[in-house]
């Protein structure tokens, strides 16, 4: 058997799995910037949820089966493990006692230019908060709105519990065949989020606004569009490995929901903290204030909410001994 793994400035994780994979007579290496040779069985995928989606913007075409890891306790839809329990799990992976998950990636065409398919979500914006867009929605050609927003989104089913829930759009199930669609804070008090098959091709098309628009991929990279966005499902889904049982959709939206009322009784700023380290995994202060843009003393105030309720909890970075790192607890 042989494992390749990626991972992004984790050289201490790194080092713990290849010792790990060692240890039960399983080859690796480390992936870097190269693509997959055709004699890897499986990719361990270090960095948690995010880790997990980087790699594959990292590499379209794959099918070879992935492993997320989480490098500190914290749950994730993508990356299941964490890196003390996955030791335990290695002989399981040799014998392949576990399920395949075929997540579902939705391909993009910016001003049609193709860009990496994403495995959460497209987001169009404005490059400037609370300015409107407009723009028509087109689904296999036919137009089904014209409207003026804050922006739209699609999403996939495994995204749809992301930015989409938040802004009002429906959760679907991971197995479903459909994609999500959301005009966030439309004009048009009537709008309501749409269900789409996911063999649909969707266009927000005749894009305009006061300001330059921007897609945002995943919630990671920005884009600028001139006028259309084209989305089609992917023809090679993303192959996740499920080692747990416990991390189904029903228990996975129970999380989300149970979340989702808990952050009706938030200030703002923790509400922003807690969904920010929830999609983009564990951050500094630092990091949470540039992800934010919010002030260093509101971050600092809004930390000592979330910690003193218990909805983050507070380590040491193995970096830097001087620096903490925040993260949503299990």
């Amino acid at each position: 058997m042989r494992v390749a793994i990626f991972s992004q400035d984790q050289e201490r994780t790194v080092k713990s799995v290849k010792l790990s994979l060692e240890s039960h007579g399983i080859e690796s290496f480390l992936l870097g910037n190269k693509q997959l040779s055709k004699d890897v069985d499986y990719v361990v995928v270090t960095g948690g949820d995010r880790g997990v989606r980087n790699y594959f913007h990292h590499d379209l075409n794959t099918t070879v089966p992935v492993l997320g890891i989480n490098e500190f306790e914290s749950s994730g839809y993508l990356a299941q493990l964490d890196l003390k329990e996955f030791p335990t799990f290695l002989n399981r992976l040799k014998k392949a006692d576990f399920t395949i998950e075929h997540v579902t990636r939705l391909g993009v065409k910016i001003d049609g230019k193709s860009v990496y398919p994403v495995l959460n979500d497209v987001a169009i914006f404005s490059s400037k908060s609370a300015t409107l867009v407009e723009h028509v929605l087109r689904i296999n050609g036919e137009e089904v709105w014209h409207d003026s927003s804050d922006g739209v989104i699609i999403t996939t089913p495994i995204g749809s519990s992301a930015y989409s829930m938040s802004a009002g759009g429906p959760a679907i199930f991971q197995d479903s065949k459909v994609f999500g669609i959301v005009s966030v804070n439309s004009l048009d008090i009537t709008r309501r989020p749409l269900i789409v098959s996911d063999d649909s091709i969707i266009e927000i098309d005749d894009i305009s606004s006061s300001l330059r628009c921007e897609v945002v991929m995943d919630g990671k990279d920005r884009f600028k569009v001139d006028q259309m966005v084209a989305c089609t499902k992917f023809p090679i889904p993303a192959n996740i490995i499920r080692m747990k049982k416990d991390s189904t959709t029903v228990s996975a939206l129970t999380r989300k929901v149970k979340l989702a009322d808990d952050l009706l009784n938030m200030p703002p700023s923790s509400k922003l903290l807690l969904k920010t380290l929830e999609y983009e995994g564990s951050l500094s202060q630092k990091e949470l204030a540039a992800k934010t843009l919010l002030p260093d003393r509101t971050v600092r105030l809004a930390l000592r909410h979330l910690l003193d309720k218990g909805y983050v909890k507070r380590r040491v970075s193995l970096r830097d001994t001087r620096q903490r790192i925040y993260e949503i607890p299990k």
